[in-house]
């Protein structure tokens, strides 16, 4: 039931509970009325909108108990001369029929004689013909036709229904090749960017200085933070980290996963920090820590020196903390 074709069926069928049980408005009080014309409305809802076949078994029993329900709400009437029509048993029989087709016909048929039994405690009560329960039966006829098809449907519903979960697999699947191959090319492109003119140079034979040497092990680990934390890879950040690393700070950033579904701009003032404190730093530590989605904090920076340690704390919703 998705798409336009889904609220086509969804509408239809509230239109067709609301013509069957409009006449009873003139055959009891309002009161009852509402009451019937509510549950039987609320068990088509229950039924168009919960998702998952079969249908859950709290919501089938509601929709079961919906039918006597509109059943004795517009037939129990003492007043003289009352007028009693099965119009809501015609209602039921679409609600079950629905019932049916989403995989519970045998709780579909225990609310067609549920609603048989309804009609017929109101015959005894009222001291009239039973005749109305014959009418009531031939309501049914939908719900014997929802069954057949249901019956003969099934098959094909469970070979569409694994169908459609082996494409959701496979686009997944894809998904993440397609994410993990555009990563990889990101990282070969950065690899190339920042390692190959040394590369280069160690392939040409040609002795290495001290100075050439601090650049390979800075360039060592600026790629080490782009495998180990991808997310905190800017120009701002590593320009920070390489100087700080320059300084003889040691410096360490983890990604745990959770800036997933962060604004920007929280995004952004966690870097900015994080840079500020590199900057700050002449000797000690530096840990930069995203920490994982769902925790009350997003990030943290402790930086570690001789003079004391100081730990910051950026908060989920952007409220930071500084504690010494």
């Amino acid at each position: 039931m998705r798409g336009r074709s889904g609220w086509v069926f969804r509408i239809g069928l509230a239109a067709t509970i609301t013509l069957y049980m409009t006449p009873s408005l003139n055959d009891v009080p309002l009161a009852q009325f509402v009451v019937a014309i509510v549950v039987m409305l609320g068990a088509g809802a229950i039924l168009v909108l919960l998702p998952g076949d079969p249908l859950p078994w709290p919501a089938t029993v509601a929709v079961i108990v919906a039918g006597p329900v509109a059943v004795l709400a517009t037939h129990l009437n003492f007043a003289e001369g009352a007028v009693r029509q099965p119009w809501a048993a015609f209602a039921a029989s679409y609600v079950l029929a629905v019932l049916a087709v989403r995989g519970r016909i045998a709780a579909a048929w225990a609310g067609a004689v549920a609603v048989a039994a309804a009609v017929g405690f109101v015959d005894i009560v009222l001291d009239i013909s039973v005749g109305s329960l014959f009418i009531s039966i031939l309501a049914l006829a939908c719900l014997a036709g929802a069954t057949v098809c249901a019956l003969i449907l099934r098959p094909t519903q469970r070979s569409l229904r694994l169908l459609h979960d082996d494409v959701a697999m496979r686009a997944a699947a894809e998904a993440t090749m397609a994410a993990e191959h555009s990563e990889r090319t990101r990282q070969l492109s950065r690899l190339d960017e920042l390692a190959r003119p040394m590369l280069e140079r160690i392939a040409r034979g040609g002795e290495l200085t001290s100075a050439d040497r601090e650049v390979c092990r800075l360039l060592e680990a600026e790629l080490r933070d782009g495998l180990r934390a991808p997310q905190l890879v800017t120009d701002q950040l590593n320009a920070a980290a390489r100087g700080a690393r320059s300084r003889g700070v040691e410096v360490l950033l983890l990604d745990d996963g959770g800036f997933a579904g962060v604004p920007a701009s929280l995004r952004a003032r966690v870097l900015e920090l994080a840079a500020r404190e590199l900057d700050a730093a002449n000797a000690g530590s530096v840990t930069i820590r995203v920490l994982p989605a769902g925790r009350r904090n997003l990030a943290t920076i402790l930086a570690s020196a001789p003079g004391g340690d100081r730990r910051t704390e950026i908060g989920s919703t952007g409220e930071i903390l500084v504690s010494t």
